[in-house]
């Protein structure tokens, strides 16, 4: 069975870091991409970062220069780095196999997700 699983969310104040992780089995995770997403309240899913098998990175603009994507394909896990954390980035956080090596920033491009990692930011 493939499996997904978050962790590493919480509460934060404004400029501070969290640093989520995917942890995942089931199958072969370095021939796969990955990606994060995101979804607040009452908004629609937002594409956050991506990574290929290889390691070729992307990010959201609205997270470009404080997010970062990661992977340790022997720990089959997936990470995301996130720094100078704003109110506006408070969602819940999934994790999301690729359906191929590279997958696009769009949702369908991505098969298997996790159950998500609350993230909240706030004074």
């Amino acid at each position: 069975e493939v499996q997904l699983v978050e962790s590493g969310g919480g509460m934060v104040q404004p400029g501070g870091s969290l640093r989520l992780s995917c942890a995942t089995s089931g199958f072969t995770f370095s021939s796969y991409g990955m990606g994060w997403f995101r979804q607040a309240p009452g908004k629609e899913r937002e594409f956050v970062a991506r990574i290929s098998r290889t390691g070729t990175r992307d990010v959201g603009s609205s997270v470009k220069g404080r997010f970062t994507i990661s992977r340790d394909n022997a720990k089959k896990t997936l990470y995301l780095q996130m720094n100078s954390l704003k109110p506006e980035d408070t969602a819940l956080y999934y994790c999301a196999k690729g359906i191929g090596v590279w997958p696009s920033s769009d949702a369908s491009a991505y098969d298997i997700w996790g159950q998500g990692t609350q993230v909240t930011v706030s004074s």
